[in-house]
């Protein structure tokens, strides 16, 4: 008897850890029926890419509203009417934003005047939005210099060089829509819009070569100071292409990184891109969607002041190619467009959503597509659990955002799809862990602290997030930094700013949403019930 007793203690021993391995998952209602969003991103040939969200706060009431692309229909924005930790509620609202054509929104303070602007890609030509307050928006291409061209754009990114008072901005453009295009088509050129000499903008210069950008990404890959743009390419049009990354230097041309400084020639199907640190090293990792074969790419010898651009794929060892649909009988391989990293149940651990659907009918990919929700593990994999939480989507997903829309300390998400409704799912867990909510300010110009790093460190480890305009696929979120604290009751916030110096805004307790505002103690925030 006491040397069963003893099997069966061994027994445990062995298991216990293996479960521990095991994060928790979250539960996700779908709430679209009663959320008030109806839009639908229609249209065929120029919108078969393209759907993205905007995510971020037009009335300065802490909850984050919605700007949805309509394709051949009018975009939409819906204002957050919903309850501090209630159902999901949006109200649409005319707002200067009904635009045809449109494929996606960014949303970014381009005039740095505390009122979040939205730059707007379309097929045919872009438009920034100056918002105006209350939800309202007007065109601003002539006043702000901008040329919006008359391209098809799918993709975007936006940082502040230094020591500029003006935004540069990067647009992502597609197939020369005045071409034949069969069997091939070319690619038009992508455009970087820099501050012009008096202010605003000058005239665009091309970033040649380019090849057909569906995602483009601002970011400070090296930790130098000063972000490259990293551009994720469509490899079905073009020949001899790859993925690119820019250095983009104040006063300089940009420059292509080449095979000397580490860069390796990688050809995908290239649709969006996520980045965080998941390793903890500083160094941000990229997940690169793509049809089949995505890629979790991190950089091989990340030491010494100047580390090469020479990355290295981790997808199969981490668990994440989702390459291919993890249920039904629709086993070809996936198409993979809008993905980002957030820790949908606290535990402290970025996790992975990744919207799927096919391009048009393409025979040798899956029809029955669903999202994935890759929750990471405390041993670095992920565990995909999109079917458990209940985000599943068999609809032809392109965009999405996972926020906080009733403020409750949980993640919802919203998803776009082609020729039907958006999806919206109210994140109902009960078990997650604790969380903190962060909102970063510095004074004009770039009041979003664009380029910046949030570092908040509990229980002997350090998360960062880098603060970015772009990524994703054709939308991005701009507001509240979520972060997960497991069983913390308390976290030690640090700023690092866009020019490299630091804020240390000390211990701050769980469960609150803080304003953390350059040279002044961090502030809670109150919101409405």
């Amino acid at each position: 008897m006491r040397s069963s007793f003893a099997a069966i203690c061994a027994m445990v021993l062995l298991v216990q850890p293996a479960l521990a391995q095991v994060p928790v998952v979250p539960t996700y209602v779908d709430e679209t029926a009663s959320s008030g969003i109806t839009t639908s991103y229609d249209g065929e040939w120029f919108f078969m890419v393209g759907g993205g969200v905007a995510s971020f706060d037009c009335n300065d009431d802490g909850f984050a509203d919605i700007a949805l692309p309509g394709g051949t229909a009018l975009a939409q924005l819906y204002v957050n009417r919903s309850s501090k930790g209630g159902s999901l509620t949006f109200q649409p609202q005319v707002s200067g934003l009904e635009l045809d054509s449109v494929g996606g929104f960014y949303p970014a303070d381009i005039d740095s005047d505390g009122i979040t602007d939205l730059l707007v890609l379309r097929v045919g030509e872009n438009e920034v939005m100056r918002g105006l307050g209350a939800c309202m928006f007007e065109r601003a291409n002539e006043a702000w210099g901008f040329d919006g061209g008359d391209a098809w754009s799918a993709a975007a990114a936006l940082t502040f060089e230094r020591g500029a008072s003006w935004p540069t901005i990067a647009i992502g453009n597609y197939i020369d829509r005045e071409e034949e295009i069969s069997p091939w088509g070319s690619c038009t050129d992508n455009w970087l819009h820099r501050p012009g000499a008096t202010g605003q903008f000058a005239p665009p210069l091309p970033l040649t070569p380019s090849f057909c950008a569906l995602s483009m990404l601002f970011t400070d890959w090296d930790k130098s100071g000063t972000p490259s743009l990293r551009v994720s390419n469509d490899r079905e049009y073009y020949e001899g292409g790859q993925e690119q990354m820019w250095r983009i230097l104040p006063g300089e041309a940009p420059k292509l990184l080449t095979p000397a400084e580490g860069w390796k020639v990688l050809r995908i199907w290239g649709m969006g891109i996520a980045s965080t640190d998941l390793d903890r090293d500083g160094y941000p990792e990229y997940f690169l969607t793509s049809m089949a074969d995505n890629k979790l790419q991190t950089l091989a010898a990340p030491t010494g002041p100047a580390p090469k651009a020479d990355y290295k794929d981790v997808a199969f060892a981490k668990g994440v190619t989702a390459h291919r649909p993890y249920f039904g009988d629709d086993l070809r391989p996936s198409t993979a467009w809008h993905a980002q990293f957030e820790d949908v149940n606290n535990d402290g651990l970025a996790d992975l959503f990744v919207a799927k659907g096919n391009v048009e009918k393409m025979p040798d990919f899956a029809m029955h597509d669903p999202n994935n929700l890759l929750l990471q593990a405390p041993d670095g994999t992920f565990v995909e659990s999109g079917e458990t939480a209940g985000i599943a989507n068999n609809g032809i997903s392109r965009g999405g955002a996972l926020a906080d829309f009733n403020m409750d300390g949980l993640l919802d998400l919203v998803v776009v799809n082609r020729n039907a409704s958006a999806q919206v799912w109210r994140n109902t867990s009960s078990m997650a862990g604790k969380w903190i909510g962060l909102a970063v300010k510095k004074p004009a110009p770039n009041v979003d602290a664009i380029g910046g790093w949030i570092e908040v460190t509990h229980d002997g480890v350090t998360s960062r997030r880098e603060l970015t305009v772009g990524g994703g696929h054709a939308g991005g979120q701009l507001g509240w930094v979520h972060f997960g604290l497991a069983a913390a009751d308390k976290a030690t916030i640090k700023v690092t700013w866009p020019d490299g110096t630091q804020s240390d805004f000390g211990d701050l307790a769980a469960g609150s949403f803080y304003r953390l505002e350059r040279d002044k103690p961090a502030e809670a925030v109150t919101l409405r019930d």
